[in-house]
């Protein structure tokens, strides 16, 4: 069956409170909508959020990219139309949106569920660690206490430049939540010295994965934490494409790889990716931006299906809006 049309549309979800990294503040998760309709009047939907810290793509940059190449897919069939959008110059956001519209189409074509079509055996519920927002060290540990308190007990810790702070937060964290699982992610904030003090000074806590410690182009410096670090290295923005993967796992540079459909460009290539990190044994956190509920049902279905690949997930944008709000 082809496709008859493809229409956008600009969401909004305010969240419970703000959302603070290294990189950015976030009040509100914005997106962009996409649907694709094909002529069997079957639809698909695809969500690409705002990622100008990461991907350099805003929201209308999504939505011209999408815009301005649709009429390109009209016509065409699913399989024509996922080869060419995977040879088109445009922003991985984008990609992945159309991409997942694209791929629940097919899945609806062959009547299964998404988890189905990409070799999950049944739909199971995706424990997801929940994000504590970088902040003073006393916010920082009532947000974290609170959050395992209502049953989350993978915590997301995000921390800045700030060493000192960095050091002070993770020992009252690990000393107040000893059965909780931490995640440290750095968001690029650290030099080489800084991760290795911060290493040095936490290794007698209970850690479990420090993630993108130092800018994604210092991959030097990420090898030479990872070298010297007892506590697990994560890619993050480091690793986009299936090459970027390749080169880092070949070389050493990190232990793991944090995969999200808007890096690397939508499930077609995120499965590129889960095959390659079968293959090599390596494990992955399947991670996510601040996103839309499409996009990330989207990568829970993968979670599904690469169980033994994927170790942690970070799909918690739905446990972070506002209570009550749909879109």
């Amino acid at each position: 069956m082809k496709i008859k049309k493809i229409s956008t549309q600009i969401k909004k979800i305010p969240l419970q409170t703000p959302f603070v990294t290294a990189l950015r503040r976030v009040e509100n998760v914005e997106f962009i909508r996409v649907c694709i309709l094909l002529e069997s009047e079957l639809s698909g939907i695809g969500e690409a959020p705002a990622t100008k810290a990461i991907t350099g793509e805003d929201l209308k940059s999504i939505e011209h990219a999408i815009n301005h190449h649709k009429k390109d897919f009209i016509s065409k069939t699913l399989e024509e139309a996922l080869e060419m959008l995977h040879k088109l110059s445009i922003g991985s956001s984008a990609k992945a949106a159309l991409d997942m519209a694209l791929i629940s189409l097919q899945a609806q074509e062959h009547t299964q569920e998404i988890y189905e079509y990409l070799g999950a055996k049944q739909e199971e519920q995706i424990e997801t660690d929940i994000t504590i927002s970088l902040n003073s060290q006393e916010e920082m540990l009532q947000d974290a206490q609170n959050t395992y308190k209502n049953g989350f007990k993978i915590l997301k810790i995000k921390l800045g430049a700030d060493i000192k702070h960095a050091i002070e937060i993770t020992k009252a964290l690990a000393l107040s939540l000893p059965e909780a699982q931490l995640l440290i992610d750095a968001n690029q904030a650290w030099s080489v010295e800084k991760s290795l003090q911060y290493i040095a000074s936490i290794q007698a806590d209970k850690i479990e994965l420090i993630e993108q410690p130092v800018q994604a182009k210092d991959l030097k410096g990420l090898q030479q934490i990872t070298q010297n670090s007892s506590i697990l290295i994560l890619a993050d923005e480091a690793a986009f494409s299936l090459n970027d993967v390749k080169y880092i796992v070949e070389n050493d540079i990190a232990d793991m790889i944090n995969i999200k459909l808007m890096k690397c460009g939508g499930i077609t290539k995120a499965v590129e990716i889960l095959e390659y990190a079968r293959e090599k044994g390596v494990k992955c956190m399947l991670g996510s931006m601040l996103e839309g509920p499409s996009s990330i049902y989207a990568a829970e279905c993968l979670a599904m299906a690469y169980k033994d690949v994927i170790k942690y997930v970070d799909l918690d944008s739905p446990h972070l809006y506002k209570k009550g709000f749909m879109v």
